[in-house]
């Protein structure tokens, strides 16, 4: 495997997609983490039974949690699927040829 040398430019863009991409997982980890919640609150309130009539939780019921469940699997497959569809040499490849545009475009300005 060849050694990848990139210059300053490259290495801010890449840079820049990276913490995008941090952010989206950290995005998507909240929203995992309150989803859960919210299966755990709509399980207790339908098959339990429990006292559960205060209001952001009354309207949770059979039709927002196919909502939310879809929400969450699509943002689950843009984030993890996206990736493996779009990998790192697909990357590699689009900011060189976005760098590429960009020294083109300036040539002739």
């Amino acid at each position: 495997m060849e050694p990848i040398f990139f210059n300053e430019e490259e290495k801010a863009e890449l840079q820049k997609m990276a913490s995008r991409k941090v952010l989206k997982l950290k995005s998507f980890y909240s929203h995992s983490f309150v989803y859960v919640i919210g299966v755990i609150v709509y399980i207790l309130k339908e098959y339990t039974e429990a006292p559960l009539n205060f209001f952001p939780i009354r309207y949770i019921n059979g039709f927002v949690m196919c909502l939310w469940t879809t929400a969450f699997l699509i943002s689950a497959v843009d984030l993890f699927a996206s990736y493996q569809i779009f990998g790192d040499k697909w990357e590699e490849r689009k900011v060189k040829s976005i760098m590429q545009k960009n020294k083109e475009k300036q040539k002739w300005e």
